[in-house]
């Protein structure tokens, strides 16, 4: 079940936010089971040096399988090669394959500064939920995203 209050919060590298923004790269991959249902709405954080948000995405689905298996389905998609895939999954016995869909880049991307400035921020290592006072805080720091995230969580996220 979707929950409409609640989108993830996705680190990634700032080539792999560029391929997934323009569409190159359709599936991210996780060294962990991720429970995220689809149309779960993602923020797409990229990671040093960028280190702001870049844009929005949805999850079309999520496949959890052995690390093997997510490669052999995804490979293609995920926008790495199978050296950086391998090195990336080594000692992982699980592996899901987000399917994103609907990307939206930002025009201009929400700084790191401009995140804490409007309270608490943290970016996470892999991934992590916002729910409620968390949305509307990233809201706040921008028209931009703050309409994006009002198109993609409706109510939650009040004008």
């Amino acid at each position: 079940m979707n929950d409409p209050e609640r989108a993830m919060l996705l680190s990634v590298h700032p080539r792999f936010a560029t391929a997934i923004l323009d569409g190159s790269k359709t599936v991210e991959v996780r060294r962990q089971r991720v429970a995220a249902p689809p149309g779960t709405p993602v923020l797409l954080y990229a990671t040093a040096p960028t280190m702001a948000l870049v844009g929005l995405a949805r999850i079309a689905a999520v496949h959890t399988a052995s690390p093997r298996e997510v490669w052999s389905v995804y490979r293609s998609q995920t926008g790495i090669t199978q050296r950086e895939y391998d090195a990336y999954m080594s000692g992982a016995t699980q592996a899901s394959g987000l399917t994103l869909e609907d990307t939206f880049a930002f025009d201009e991307p929400v700084t790191l500064g401009a995140l804490r400035a409007a309270g608490t921020f943290h970016p996470p290592q892999s991934y992590r939920y916002l729910k409620g006072d968390d949305l509307r805080q990233v809201a706040a720091t921008g028209s931009v995203v703050g309409a994006a995230l009002r198109q993609a969580l409706g109510d939650l996220v009040p004008a």
